[in-house]
């Protein structure tokens, strides 16, 4: 098909924003798509499509396919495909890989096992420190292991240990929203973890020591505050035992030497993440290891770590048409308004997709700190805000019952934490190492 040209390059920009935001209102309406899906006849055509609209994971997806279709019509399709070239879906790709390999059984009993120690060096009951080291441990590993696997490790333990039991509504949605926002400053001791410092790290120079010297006890401060007022407020739900599952029906429990390779081919892909044609390389080969000891594994999860790569590839294809507006407003913020513009703006956009926005403005040395700093705080508040979020929330969902996560109730339950966030990062001074 010939470009005929009938989009201007600013049109296709208006009409993408305009999109993005019915995508973010969508996100919003998933639970009344699903209660139309159960009035229609079970395994009807209409039931399974409503079924569709009101999983969140496809909303980005979707609305990019939608996208796509006018950029064919409007200028062909050698246009919209050189657009999607110009795209890096490295991250959703890594995100996938990261997520299948974090998810398995070795992976999972070993960070049990961490949390488990650590969780015996505080001075409470079982259920309450398992909780409190669960909620700091997990995060803080995503300074190492990176965000999503962290997400996806931390959220698979909180779903075994308290979402399976009869806990209340509140409790789940302040837990869920209390995740995210840790996850999100609890990858920001190194320079390597957390989407929104990749993507700004090499550009302005920003290694491990700066992170730590600038964001270290800052971000551990606030997850350990944070955490501890949603421990003290639920106190009464946490009594009791944990009890962990350790391995399921007609397996056995991986010896150490598997949970060694699982750590290697993690440590892999971690270290590869910028190269796709070799972490994808890694996790074929991971592949065929689940295979030759796959009376050690359960089921990789494959459907949940797709739609959650689906979900951000979707969001890259549209976010990515969102510079137009976003990068004169990052630009007119002094830093304490760029500070409190990046947390809010996070809400509706991904922080890793504002943060290099922002590098693509001549910003100084505060108002680099003030957008990142920032976008990190509020990686917590929507699903949307942080690249790992939806990995969590693809996980947790089932948990909340038919209508599944509301996104106001989420976005209301992670504010105490990302106040915070915000009050640590803005206000404590940073150290020189």
């Amino acid at each position: 098909m010939e470009a005929t040209d009938n989009l201007t390059a600013s049109k296709l920009e208006i009409i993408s924003t305009v999109l993005f935001f019915i995508a973010i209102i969508h996100t919003f309406l998933v639970s009344k798509f699903e209660h139309i899906a159960d009035q229609k006849p079970k395994g009807s055509m209409a039931a399974n499509i409503w079924h569709y609209l009101a999983e969140v994971e496809v909303v980005f997806g979707l609305w990019a396919l939608v996208f796509i279709a006018i950029f064919v019509m409007g200028r062909g399709a050698d246009s919209a495909l050189a657009y999607l070239d110009s795209l890096n879906y490295t991250e959703p790709a890594f995100v996938f890989v990261i997520m299948c390999i974090a998810a398995t059984r070795p992976v999972i009993l070993l960070a049990s096992i961490i949390i488990q120690f650590f969780s015996r060096l505080l001075p409470f009951n079982e259920k309450m420190s398992f909780y409190l080291s669960a909620l700091i441990i997990g995060p803080l590993l995503g300074s190492f292991i990176t965000e999503p696997a962290a997400m996806t490790v931390t959220a698979l333990i909180l779903l075994d240990v308290f979402y399976k039991e009869n806990s209340t509504l509140k409790f789940k949605y302040a837990t869920l929203g209390l995740l995210f926002v840790n996850v999100s400053i609890g990858g920001t001791l190194t320079h390597f973890a957390a989407p929104p410092v990749l993507m700004v790290a090499s550009k302005w120079g920003w290694d491990t020591i700066y992170m730590l010297e600038n964001f270290g006890y800052k971000s551990i401060l606030s997850i350990l505050i944070s955490t501890f007022i949603y421990t003290f407020i639920f106190k009464k739900e946490l009594q009791g035992k944990v009890k962990i599952k350790k391995h399921a029906e007609g397996y056995l429990i991986p010896s150490w030497w598997k949970v060694l390779a699982h750590v290697i081919f993690l440590f892999l892909v971690v270290y590869t993440a910028h190269h796709p044609k070799v972490f994808i390389g890694i996790f074929c080969f991971f592949l065929g290891f689940v295979k030759i000891t796959e009376r050690y594994q359960d089921a990789l999860k494959v459907k949940t770590s797709f739609l959650v790569a689906f979900f951000l590839a979707g969001l890259v294809t549209l976010g990515s048409m969102q510079a137009w507006w976003l990068r004169p407003l990052l630009a007119r913020m002094n830093d304490l308004v760029l500070f409190l513009g990046a947390t809010s703006l996070t809400a509706i956009t991904d922080n890793a997709a504002l943060t290099y926005l922002g590098s693509l403005v001549d910003l100084s040395d505060a108002s680099k700190y003030a957008l990142v700093a920032g976008a990190v705080a509020g990686g917590g508040l929507t699903v949307i805000a942080n690249a790992p979020n939806p990995a969590g929330f693809g996980i947790l969902k089932k948990s909340f019952g038919a209508d599944g996560i509301n996104p106001l109730q989420l976005f209301l339950y992670a504010l105490a934490p990302t106040i915070i966030g915000v009050l640590c990062l803005l206000l404590l001074p940073s150290f020189h190492l």
